[in-house]
């Protein structure tokens, strides 16, 4: 299954980089949603995901037990998955005022930056 994973993880930072180096503002956009997804995979790959019980200390208990599931990997997958939505959002108004300003989404076609 990590083997798996791994090689998924592998072709979507490939699909995701390609995407980027596309003239298009839209293939760039595609491509940095698939970056940000391939980032959280990989993440999620290199935490060697096991099952397990809840990350929940006992009461009375000073640590977790061996069979708990890792909590530091889900946390650093939401953080990713935030901060992903939120360039990308970014990415989106950016691009989209680019267009209403140019009429074009082709990078090599925006010379003009006044209106």
């Amino acid at each position: 299954m990590i083997v798996l994973l791994s090689i998924v993880t592998g072709v979507l930072f490939a699909t995701g980089l390609y995407m980027m180096l596309r003239r298009s503002l839209t293939k760039l956009l595609l491509g940095l949603l698939l970056l940000a997804n391939a980032a959280n995979l990989l993440i999620f790959v290199a935490a060697n995901p096991v099952k397990g019980r809840s990350p929940l200390v006992a009461e009375g208990a000073r640590a977790l037990d061996r069979s708990s599931a890792d909590p530091l990997p889900q946390a650093l997958i939401l953080t990713a998955i935030v901060i992903g939505f939120g360039v990308l959002a970014f990415a989106v108004v950016l691009f989209s005022r680019v267009f209403m300003n140019t009429g074009s989404d082709d990078s090599e076609q925006l010379t003009r930056t006044e209106s």
